[in-house]
């Protein structure tokens, strides 16, 4: 059994796999986004992570870069620094990262959630291998296709040549000449 408090519902596990971007070659969740999902602020989250620093390997967590950032505001419309919006760049956790955050939270709520967004993770994950495995058997039809494509084009030549009428040779007068 999940325990809840009354005021922190659980966001559902298709939200999460939602929020979950793609940076660095990796799938992450925002700062933002996690502590939500674990009911807390985001500068609590930040709080509790930069006091335990150790525990987050850049494997784990990491700060985006202004270039990043800046991809991220214009994707989810952020409003802009200094006007309401983020005055610090944001850390991203990877799978194991939000499950260390979890670790260091030590609440109820923040381990029912962490199981959420595992499960999403390994959602995605599951997805991401099904489509490679469609597209390898995509890639091999795809083989197969071209070398049936090129043995029809060699029938349809033969049939071509087969069509053509052949132009006889000029043959000499049959006979015995006397010149």
């Amino acid at each position: 059994m999940i325990p809840r408090s009354r005021h922190h519902q659980l966001i559902p596990s298709e939200r999460i796999e939602k929020s979950i971007l793609y940076i660095r070659g990796q799938k992450v969740l925002l700062d933002s986004e996690l502590a939500q999902i674990y009911g807390i602020t985001t500068a609590r989250l930040n709080q509790q992570v930069r006091r335990n620093i150790a525990r987050f390997p850049a494997d784990f967590a990491f700060v985006v870069t202004e270039k990043e950032f800046a991809g991220l505001m214009l994707q989810f419309a952020t409003s802009k620094i200094g006007r309401g919006g983020r005055r610090k760049l944001p850390f991203v956790f990877t799978e194991h990262g939000a499950v260390m955050v979890a670790c260091i939270l030590n609440t109820p709520v923040a381990v029912a959630a962490s199981i959420l967004v595992v499960r999403a993770f390994v959602r995605l994950r599951t997805l991401l291998a099904s489509h490679i495995e469609l597209a390898r058997k995509l890639d091999a039809l795809e083989a197969k296709l071209t070398k049936h494509d090129e043995k029809i084009t060699s029938v349809f030549e033969a049939i071509r040549q087969l069509m053509t009428p052949e132009v006889p040779e000029k043959k000499g007068r049959i006979g015995f000449r006397l010149d």
